[in-house]
């Protein structure tokens, strides 16, 4: 049985599609609609997961992982070349994700729920504000050197969801957007998902 992806278009499971992608390894996709909680096969997505959101990773032992860190962790910790080496390695990897989860993905809710110009506006300087974190410390191609981790494609999906919103990004991540996107990898999640 083969691992499967449980998806919404630009959403952050979209990391997970990008790192699936970037393994080589053969892995089945569901399209979620997150309104109406029905996978494209017509099953009701509850069965997969109570939280109801994505992703979803369904292991080749049947289990279910959800969380975004945890998923992206799963996938690097089985393909090492999507994490970074030595000692502190996967908790700088872990650190990253976490950052991008709690004060980036969070930082987006009003973006997408709020009808408020104000709460919009606020957002999008906290956003732009945070985004500096990874800008300063930005002296590679990638996060972690000259490959991407797990962590730049949940960062692109962030600095995606910036271009959508015209939230202001600071240079280097406007570069590393635009060099992550051109990778195989992204395009072709990307044309799964319709995004291109």
């Amino acid at each position: 049985m083969a691992i499967k992806l449980y998806y919404s278009p630009l959403a952050c499971s979209l990391a997970d599609h990008i790192a699936l992608h970037e393994t080589g390894q053969e892995f089945e996709r569901e399209r979620v609609d997150l309104k109406s909680k029905r996978t494209e096969s017509g099953r009701d997505y509850n069965s997969v997961t109570t939280k109801g959101y994505v992703p979803a990773l369904v292991l080749e032992t049947g289990e279910t992982l959800t969380e975004n860190i945890a998923v992206l962790d799963w996938i690097a910790s089985r393909h090492p070349k999507l994490g970074i080496a030595g000692p502190l390695g996967r908790t700088r990897v872990l650190e990253a994700l976490t950052y991008v989860s709690t004060e980036l993905h969070r930082s987006f809710l009003p973006m997408w729920h709020s009808e408020n110009t104000e709460e919009k506006a606020k957002a999008s300087e906290t956003i732009t504000n945070r985004l500096a974190f990874f800008s300063d410390g930005l002296k590679t191609d990638y996060l972690f050197g000259d490959r991407p981790s797990v962590a730049d494609f949940y960062l692109f999906v962030m600095l995606l969801w910036a271009e959508r919103f015209q939230i202001l990004v600071p240079t280097s991540l406007v570069q590393l957007r635009d060099r992550i996107r051109a990778r195989p990898a992204v395009q072709a999640a990307m044309s799964a998902e319709g995004l291109l």
